[in-house]
Formats: C-alpha cells, structure tokens, sequence
C-alpha cells in the first residue's frame, strides 16, 4: 500500500526542478517574484462574502479540517462582519494562508478503467478547506472582473468563458470553412488535445501573465502567495503521504481553469501557448500550401 500511495503522488503531483530549467524560465520566475506596483484594489466587502457562502452546495466533503460547509456557512451568517475583516486583511497584506492551502487528494478510478492499477487510471480530486475555497472565489472573481472590464480576453477562445461554449466554437468553425469552402480554398483543421494542459499550467507563467495585464497589485500579491507553500496529502488506511506543490494542482471542486490561467492565452502577449512565428498557412484558389520550419528557439 505504502508503495501504490508514493506512485500516485508521483504522478498527481510531479516535482518540479529549477535546476533543468532553461534561462527564460529563470528570467520569468524572476519576474514575477518581484512586487507588483500598479494600483490597489478596493477591499472585499460583506456582500461579496455573503454572496459567495451562497453559492456553496452544502454537500461537498470537506476539506482537511474536517468542517462541513453547512456548519461553517452557519457561523459565517453569524459572524458575517468578522470573517469579512479577515479576508479583507488577507487582500491588503497578499497573504493566502497556509491552512488554507493543504489539499486532500482522492483518487477516483475514471470510467471505464476499472481493474487496472497504474496511477493515470485514477482521477484527482483535491479537497480543500472551506475557509479557502471562499477567499479563492473571492480572488477569482476579483479578477475575472478586472479581464472582463478591461477586454483583456482572447475573443477567439470558448472554453471556460461565460455565454460561451463548444457549440459556439463548433459554429465558429463552420462559418470559417463555409467562407473559405466557397471561395474554392482547401481548408485543413487540426485538433490538439493537451494532457493535463491546465492541470499543469506553470505558475511564474501565469504571474508573469497577470503583470503585463496590469493586474491590481493587491490581486496580484494575494495570486502570488496562493501559489506558494502549497502542500497535497494523499491518505489510504494508515499511510499517509504529503508533498510541496511546487508547478501545478490536482482538480478540485472550485478553482478549476479559470481567469488566471486564461490569462496566458491574451493575444498580445508572447506566451507558452501561442503559435509560433516561423509557420505560416497560405490560401489560394484550389489549394493551400502550409510550410514550417523549425528554427524554435
């Protein structure tokens, strides 16, 4: 048993070495650990506190203190104006709280795959306290306001906006093809399905990110220390594993590739999942030439 718990966290929760990282990965983790100075943003209010307890679904497991949602969303009705001063410290300082940060990962066998033993036949699911999942909500919603107000999101992206949906992508690609179609073009269509592509979004990436956004400072500070001193617990009978999450996160019920991990996909920055420069797709009556080279740096 102890052996099964060491390969899953290997695979749930893979280390993460600056050592075998390249001088532009260097440079961005550099950048993003130093202060952002823009302009703060308001503080959280009771509202918004309030508005987020209410959102919960007082039947999901509890993370590793053990406190059911419904008991807490109990006291934060009634303390309402205390715990609101505390998140509104949290955002002033940029301080996501250590017990806030542990997970505990469930392996659950996806669909299909029952009977097999390796690590990947399993799906992740990492509880965390609720305390955490409100200052989380709190901070996405933060920032989702700041993306959306400014029009700082790729309009050719679908997944994980609002009123937006595979249809509409699935839409969008057919007008494309029809248009190209009558204009006698040869139109190709190449799907690529990542693995664990948000799942393993690199988070000095996703600072560096929310710095050329001009993110608020205090948004940014309390991004940058969610990130940091993160710990996943993996438990079966009487084995007990943790780990420092050091590049990314096991799913979890609430923070799942939202606005800070769109964040990478803005048009007009140079990011890890743009197209690169050197390939070009040219369209002429009848046929298309694609042509590539690759001079990747």
């Amino acid at each position: 048993m102890e052996t099964t718990i060491i390969q899953m966290i290997e695979h749930f929760v893979p280390e993460y070495s600056e050592d075998r990282a390249v001088a532009h990965h260097k440079k961005v983790r550099l950048q993003a650990s130093v202060p952002l100075q823009t302009t703060n943003d308001v503080e959280f209010t009771g509202h918004e506190v309030q508005a987020i307890q209410e959102q919960f679904d007082h039947r999901k497991a509890p993370g590793e203190d053990a406190l059911y949602s419904e008991i807490l969303m109990h006291v934060f009705r009634t303390f309402l104006t205390a715990f609101t001063q505390i998140y509104k410290e949290c955002l002033r300082r940029g301080h996501f709280p250590k017990q806030r940060k542990r997970s505990t990962i469930v392996p659950k066998i996806k669909p299909g795959k029952e009977g097999h033993n390796e690590a990947g036949t399993y799906r992740p699911i990492s509880l965390i306290n609720i305390g955490g999942k409100i200052l989380e909500k709190l901070l996405i919603d933060r920032i989702n306001h700041h993306l959306y107000s400014k029009r700082l999101l790729n309009e050719n992206q679908y997944g994980f906006l609002l009123q937006k949906s595979t249809v509409d992508a699935s839409m969008a690609v057919k007008l494309f093809a029809e248009i190209h179609l009558q204009q006698r073009n040869v139109v190709i269509i190449t799907s690529l399905d990542v693995q664990r592509a948000f799942d393993a979004a690199w988070w000095p990436a996703i600072l560096y990110k929310l710095r050329k956004l001009q993110c608020r400072s205090y948004l940014y500070n309390l991004t940058r220390s969610y990130f940091s001193d993160r710990v996943a617990i993996l438990c079966a009978n009487t084995y007990r594993k943790e780990r420092k999450v050091t590049k990314a996160y096991p799913p979890r019920f609430l923070l799942r590739p939202r606005p800070v991990e769109r964040s990478i996909q803005h048009p007009h920055i140079p990011g890890l999942l743009q197209p690169h420069k050197s390939n070009s797709l040219r369209r002429r009556p009848g046929n298309t030439h694609l042509r590539g080279n690759d001079s990747r740096s």
